[in-house]
């Protein structure tokens, strides 16, 4: 994690490196894919819950913002901005999913590398191996909005108005929803111990 300083000075440079993107700067645009792209892979990733959909997702994020480079206000915050391209992407991704029924939830659920990958087969890494998995799946069992909220404060660690900017609702509401995510995992994650 990094210091209120450091993220301070990285908000800055995004900020400047957006402006130059307003103007057409595709290499000010080139430098914040590189900064961007993890991140934005590793939020969708955790809505969509596959790896290859974030990659394509990710990919699109960029798309958008240079396409939507024009409606970026000048000093706004860029984080809140992607984020919500991304996080929008990804709830687009879910809805046409679901209007898809042959479309089974094996076939896009993916475990991660986290769940284990062969390395240390022991049973402290059987062990971890099968936490890790029970979290994931309660975390995919959580409605998209829970699970939207969740993941921008527990993984990206946004702040709660942040995250009503991504989310287009209200701090209370984020709080809420945080809340309601936190206690439904705790119930499912009981029932698994």
């Amino acid at each position: 994690m990094s210091s209120p300083a450091a993220a301070s000075a990285d908000a800055a440079d995004d900020r400047r490196l957006m402006e130059r993107v307003r103007g057409g700067d595709e290499a000010a645009f080139a430098d914040l894919m590189a900064r961007w792209e993890r991140p934005v892979k590793a939020v969708i990733g955790r809505i969509v819950l596959n790896a290859g959909e974030a990659e394509e997702l990710a990919q699109e994020t960029f798309v958008r913002l240079w396409q939507q480079r024009d409606r970026f206000r000048p000093g706004a915050e860029f984080r809140p901005w992607i984020l919500a391209i991304a996080v929008n992407l990804a709830r687009n991704r879910l809805r046409w999913w679901r209007r898809r029924p042959t479309v089974e939830l094996g076939e896009w659920l993916e475990s991660g590398a986290e769940a284990g990958d062969g390395a240390g087969v022991g049973a402290v890494a059987l062990e971890r191996a099968e936490r890790v998995a029970a979290v994931q799946a309660a975390v995919a069992a959580l409605p998209a909005d829970l699970r939207e909220a969740l993941v921008l404060f527990e993984f990206e660690e946004l702040s709660q108005a942040e995250i009503a900017a991504v989310l287009r609702t209200t701090p209370k509401a984020v709080e809420s929803r945080v809340s309601r995510a936190r206690e439904r995992l705790r119930r499912a994650l009981r029932l698994v111990d």
